[in-house]
């Protein structure tokens, strides 16, 4: 299920590598490196700087073919998809449709029957910074009843309405608003909230909000490409034996759709790295075009203490996420004051073996 695994400190740069610069390879020699150590089928490292990106692609597509990496794939891009949800939110709160402080009660009391006192007047800043009190995701017999909806392509909004009930009827698994707690289930929450407010789904809001006027052409959902050719990459985990195996696009190649805002969109890493400018020129106070100052220190600024804001990690001058749903793993670091951006990313979910390397990886192109 969705995994994330936001590192919020450097000590994990220890691994024992030597990747890139120290041997004057570039990043290509870095995925290189990687690919290498971990065995995962294929690395890519995005750095980009101001305008300029550089690229490097080690590996395949799929376990089994000898099918490379290409510029233009696309990646699962797990729960870094909840800054995007975040970003949404801010998008809706400046054209006056919702705002920051509407609570749950609010958008969900007809919808939902059965909502726990303890939750009824959070709001999106709780929901967003992992503050709702939420745990982590529903069970497992109702997220594999998600699963099955998801496979038979039933509609979605009922489906997160649903979602939000059983969560919602439950008592907090922290205490709300003064206990972090990474919450999948809370970004489903929040993304119901949306949808009720706005009589879209949250997958049609954010194309519109989102992805079209940043022009992130290749943004989707789920796992990328057909089941029938390789003709984009393939998650893998190990299985039986420890061996890796490829997982086809299909039911068992992701998590639900139910859970889209905390973690289902794929898009190429130069797309991405686009995202990302536009972040970090906003974190910088430049005028984006697309939020103002207010919206951008909100999205960048933990509401209650800490190191966690509204779908970013913050790390002294850097702003970090990581994702995976257990096939795939994307770490991006932004550091705004420096113009530049880093992506490391794996088609393995094997988190403890990469997240070290992704780590050192990112130090690294941080020193350059």
């Amino acid at each position: 299920m969705l995994k994330s695994l936001v590192v919020l400190v450097t000590s994990l740069f220890a691994a024992t590598l030597s990747v890139a610069d120290a041997q004057g390879g570039g990043i290509q020699a870095g995925a290189d490196i990687i690919r290498e150590r971990t065995g995962a089928p294929g690395i890519g490292i995005l750095i980009r700087q101001g305008d300029e990106i550089e690229l490097g692609l080690s590996g395949v597509r799929a376990i089994g073919t000898d099918i490379a990496l290409q510029p233009d794939d696309l990646w699962h891009l797990g729960s870094n998809t909840k800054s995007m949800t975040a970003t949404l939110v801010a998008r809706l709160v400046e054209q006056g449709r919702i705002s920051w402080d509407d609570t749950i009660a609010q958008h969900l009391g007809e919808a939902v029957d059965d909502i726990n006192p303890a939750y009824r007047e959070l709001t999106f800043r709780h929901l967003l910074s992992h503050r709702s009190g939420l745990p982590a995701n529903v069970s497992s017999t109702a997220m594999i009843g998600f699963l099955a909806q998801g496979a038979q392509g039933a509609d979605i909004a009922p489906q997160r309405i649903a979602y939000a009930a059983q969560v919602l009827a439950g008592d907090p698994a922290a205490e709300p608003e003064t206990e972090f707690l990474y919450s999948n289930a809370g970004y489903v929450v929040a993304g119901a909230m949306l949808e009720q407010a706005t009589g879209d789904d949250w997958e049609v809001l954010i194309r519109r909000e989102v992805f079209e006027p940043l022009g992130l052409t290749s943004a989707g959902f789920g796992a990328p490409g057909s089941a029938e050719t390789v003709d984009q990459p393939r998650g893998h985990r190990s299985g039986l034996l420890g061996r890796r195996a490829a997982y086809a696009p299909g039911p068992t190649s992701d998590n639900p759709p139910v859970l889209g805002p905390a973690g289902t969109v794929h898009m190429s890493l130069e797309d991405l790295s686009g995202y990302l400018a536009v972040h970090m020129a906003g974190a910088r106070g430049e005028d984006t075009g697309f939020l103002d100052a207010g919206s951008w220190e909100i999205l960048h600024t933990p509401p209650f203490g800490e190191h966690y804001a509204m779908g970013w990690a913050i790390d002294g001058p850097r702003l970090i996420h990581n994702g995976s749903n257990t096939l795939w793993l994307v770490q991006m670091t932004i550091w705004p004051d420096r113009d530049r951006a880093v992506i490391i990313g794996a088609n393995d979910g094997d988190a403890e073996a990469l997240g070290p390397y992704f780590n050192r990886a990112t130090g690294e192109a941080m020193s350059e």
